[in-house]
């Protein structure tokens, strides 16, 4: 009989994840069956009986999970209910921490699967690191994508893999051979709604100093979907610029933006990482509501926000968050990697090093692999 594997992922990076891990799994068994709740590309290769739930599942901040609590505790009641039913042979879970490890308390309580895995490993070393040890007591077996984490869990108890990072594959299928242009400033304002309303009238007034400090300049803004598209053209069309004095440009590929601008302003997430890659040099902004602000700076015990700055151990990346979000200090330093060829030289010469630390590649197979080996 075909194995079955339940996923559960909530945004659309762990989408993204997830689809490649599937195509991987099915490239070395054929006859497993997918199940669960993920995002379209997921849906694509499992088939109609898997849930596409992205677009209602992935919020920021905290004031957004309590808005939405009856809708989350009714999900996470019918994930449960889904997962009894179905008996699968492993529960596979994505990221996702706030639904996903209460969710692995509860399969494990029940013992609704054989085997409970988690993919992609939930950053609580930057704000509860106590919780390392439940983890080790409810999960057989953790795929970790930073080199970092294997030690630390494992020193916990927790079976843990390092897998390497799976963008490395999706993003090196995504290079071009392209001449950066030294007019063209990136925009990437978020994959949320509510980070997109926060942070693009930010970006927004920045362009408009950089335009009065540099006329030549221009400006394009990648939008993660269509839908977040249409929602900056709105935010876009009272205030638009005019194209005599600062052209202004929505776009839906973000990679391409990214080896054509000469100088970036990322909002804090995966897109930093793809940044790096990329060797874009990029300023990191990142602004939510002041009581999510509030939570988040008393238990969080990280120096630094951006993963480069993370992995590196230093401020490669300049960051404005929350209060220094303010659009004559992005603008400052926006032209400072404009201006200064050293500058840029330096931010990316740490890019090479920090994504030379995440693997060579092959990230998806290698989990699927760990999958697979754990189910036999």
């Amino acid at each position: 009989m075909p194995k079955t594997i339940y996923f559960v992922a909530g945004e659309a990076s762990a989408d993204n994840h997830g689809a490649a891990l599937m195509q991987s799994l099915r490239e070395l068994d054929v006859d497993l069956a997918f199940i669960g709740r993920g995002g379209p590309q997921m849906k694509t290769i499992a088939g109609e009986q898997f849930t596409n739930w992205i677009g209602d599942a992935a919020v920021v901040g905290l004031w957004e999970v309590v808005k939405k609590y009856g809708y989350f505790r009714k999900q996470f009641r019918e994930t449960l209910n889904e997962i009894s039913a179905a008996k699968p042979d492993a529960v596979v879970l994505i990221d996702y921490p706030g639904f996903n490890l209460r969710l692995a308390r509860a399969i494990h309580k029940n013992r609704l699967t054989k085997k409970l895995i988690y993919y992609i490993s939930p950053q609580i070393w930057a704000w509860n690191r106590r919780r390392i040890k439940q983890m080790a007591r409810h999960l057989d077996l953790m795929l970790c994508i930073f080199p970092f984490e294997a030690e630390l869990y494992n020193k916990s108890g927790l079976r843990t893999k390092f897998v390497g990072h799976p963008m490395i594959d999706r993003l090196r299928a995504r290079k071009i051979d392209i001449v950066r242009d030294p007019t063209l400033i990136g925009f990437f304002p978020g994959s949320r709604r509510r980070e997109v309303e926060k942070i693009f009238p930010v970006l927004l007034n920045t362009a408009r100093k950089l335009r009065a400090a540099k006329q030549n300049l221009r400006f394009e803004i990648s939008a993660a979907s269509e839908e977040l598209a249409q929602i900056i053209e709105s935010m876009l069309d009272p205030h638009r610029l005019t194209p005599a004095s600062a052209p202004m440009r929505v776009v839906r590929d973000a990679a391409g933006l990214m080896q054509r601008a000469f100088v970036g302003i990322v909002a804090s997430g995966s897109a930093t990482l793809e940044a790096a890659y990329f060797r874009l040099p990029f300023v990191l902004v990142y602004k939510v509501s002041q009581l999510t602000f509030l939570i988040g700076r008393a238990v969080v015990s990280v120096d630094y926000l951006g993963m480069p700055n993370l992995l590196a151990n230093r401020e490669v990346v300049p960051e404005f968050i929350q209060r220094d979000a303010k659009p004559e200090a992005l603008a400052r330093a926006v032209l400072r990697l404009v201006d200064d060829e050293l500058t840029r030289r330096t931010m990316t010469a740490h890019f090479d090093r920090i994504i030379e630390s995440l693997g060579e590649g092959g990230a998806s197979g290698k989990a699927a692999r760990a999958i697979l080996d754990e189910l036999a």
